[in-house]
């Protein structure tokens, strides 16, 4: 199908403002390298391999290694030591665009390449970490490039979704099945390569069972729900293709889905021509009978209508698992707003989990250049988004939208993430393990990462972070991490040579 030229011009507009593109990358990088190179590469070497005049800046730091870290000896200097203190020199924003040069070259992540093409290969031998020794053995492989989501069946089996064809099962041998029948239509059809990365209308999300799957049955599908000419937006984009997030429930017999019922569904007026790449689109229970689903930016843009309660993206919705309204949701009162919203001021929401044991919410989103989060969710509050970050914008300036929305806030209004990543891994899914085959993980953070293709463990207590561990590094891209039946921790690795689903085994 061919995109009106219109939407190209509007796509190449996104191509700037979503964290995904490498043009708006492309314009912060080189502005930080060429601060680096002007100014510190003369004692510390063009690529941070250090000079007769200064130190390295690679491998242990003297004075720390994280982002507070470097910013605070870029701002400070050492005088003694011959360092001088640049924060007389230049401006916040400029020392800050210093350290994330320097912190992403340190951790190799680049805003270029998205590591879709480089090599997958699984380590054969033993993975030594704190707390667990482990190997990493492969289920099913050979799977489509661009899956989203795996639940694992009692019987051992799990379910597949992959974008833009549908829902397999992978049966115990590693073999996929043919699609399951009868799943809501997703499409291949619109998309468009910026630095490898697809974008379309019309892709599949998570798949999850119902707590009490295997009394009733119930299996619940989030889709990107995609129409043309169905509305407005639509039709002044020259009838193309819209799509918004949308949960249905459903049952699988004989290969085919049955019984479908629609959970939630966005007002067809917020459809649009943002990509959904943008959709968030994971789903998650408690033990009360909730369900929470995450929508992301999927607005007309990456800024307006997030802080906006009468919109449905940027936002984590809570709602029952019939789909019927919480009467103690925090806008359940308002009719003017979507009833269903939980949390809101989310950019792009990667991961969602509820915490059984302490009965807390939490999630996992990217932020723009640095600024990825770890975020208890607690009901009504503002996250952020686009009115702050702990990340830079890729032109390399302060994330501060707000005097562009006319929206006058306090910091205080914007809950903080328990864990800032920066540089941004690209975070992806997690767990929050209680598995008897890892028991020194038990109510531990296993967190994925896309560009870093590393896991993360993360130690919380009291809502704080205690322990961080990276239990691997530079293998694939973790797309989705679940927790079997019987204690099995899978992993979804996505890449262009095929896809791959792996276990973490327990060697102790």
């Amino acid at each position: 199908m061919k995109t009106p030229a219109n939407v190209v011009t509007m796509l190449a507009v996104l191509l700037i403002s979503l964290c995904f593109a490498s043009s708006g990358a492309a314009q912060g990088i080189p502005q930080s390298m060429a601060l680096f190179q002007e100014n510190c590469a003369v004692c510390h070497g063009e690529n941070l391999e250090g000079t007769a005049l200064g130190p390295p800046l690679l491998g242990d730091l003297r004075h720390g290694d994280t982002m507070t870290d470097i910013v605070a000896s870029i701002r400070s200097g050492y005088e003694t030591t011959g360092m001088p203190a640049w924060g007389r020199t230049f401006n916040d924003s400029q020392i800050r665009n210093l350290g994330l040069y320097i912190s992403e070259t340190r951790n190799n992540v680049t805003y270029t390449t998205f590591n879709y093409d480089t090599p997958l290969e699984i380590p054969e031998g033993l993975i030594s970490t704190e707390l667990h020794d482990f190997r990493i053995e492969i289920v099913a492989e050979g799977l489509d490039a661009q899956p989203f989501s795996i639940e694992p069946l009692p019987d051992g089996r799990i379910l597949l979704t992959e974008k833009m064809y549908g829902v397999r099962i992978i049966d115990l041998d590693g073999q996929p099945s043919a699609l399951i029948e009868g799943t809501p239509q997703v499409y291949d059809d619109t998309f468009i390569q910026a630095a490898n990365q697809e974008w379309g209308w019309g892709w599949l999300f998570d798949i999850k069972l119902h707590p009490n799957y295997q009394q009733n049955g119930w299996i619940y599908l989030y889709f990107g729900d995609r129409c043309e000419s169905c509305n407005a937006i639509s039709r002044a984009a020259g009838d193309t293709p819209v799509s918004m997030n949308k949960l249905i429930r459903g049952r699988i017999e004989d290969n085919r889905w049955v019984d479908q019922e629609v959970i939630w569904e966005a007002d067809l007026e917020h459809y649009n021509t943002m990509v959904d790449v943008a959709a968030g689109g994971r789903i998650t229970f408690d033990n009360q009978g909730h369900l929470y689903l995450s929508v992301g930016m999927k607005g007309p843009d990456n800024h307006h209508g997030i802080q906006d309660l009468s919109t449905p993206w940027g936002k984590v919705h809570r709602i029952y698992d019939d789909g019927t309204i919480p009467e103690d949701n925090p806008f359940a009162n308002r009719a003017d707003v979507y009833r269903s919203i939980f949390t809101y001021g989310h950019r792009s929401p990667q991961g969602l989990e509820f915490d059984l044991k302490n009965g807390e919410l939490w999630g996992t989103e990217h932020g723009p250049r640095g600024g990825d989060e770890v975020n208890h969710l607690q009901a009504g509050r503002n996250y952020g988004w686009p009115l702050y970050s702990r990340g830079m914008d890729y032109d390399g300036t302060p994330v501060e939208y707000g005097r562009d929305l006319g929206i006058v806030f306090e910091l205080s209004d914007i809950e903080q993430p328990v864990v800032d990543l920066t540089p941004s891994p690209a975070v992806s899914s997690f767990i929050i393990s209680d598995s008897d085959k890892f028991p020194g993980w038990r109510d531990h953070f296993l967190v994925g990462s896309l560009k870093a293709r590393s896991l993360y463990r993360f130690q919380m207590e009291n809502n704080q972070l205690v322990q961080r561990e990276t239990l691997f590094e530079g293998i694939a891209r973790i797309r989705d991490i679940e927790q079997g039946f019987n204690g099995e921790i899978y992993l979804l690795l996505e890449h262009n040579s095929g896809s791959k689903i792996v276990r973490l085994v327990p060697v102790d």
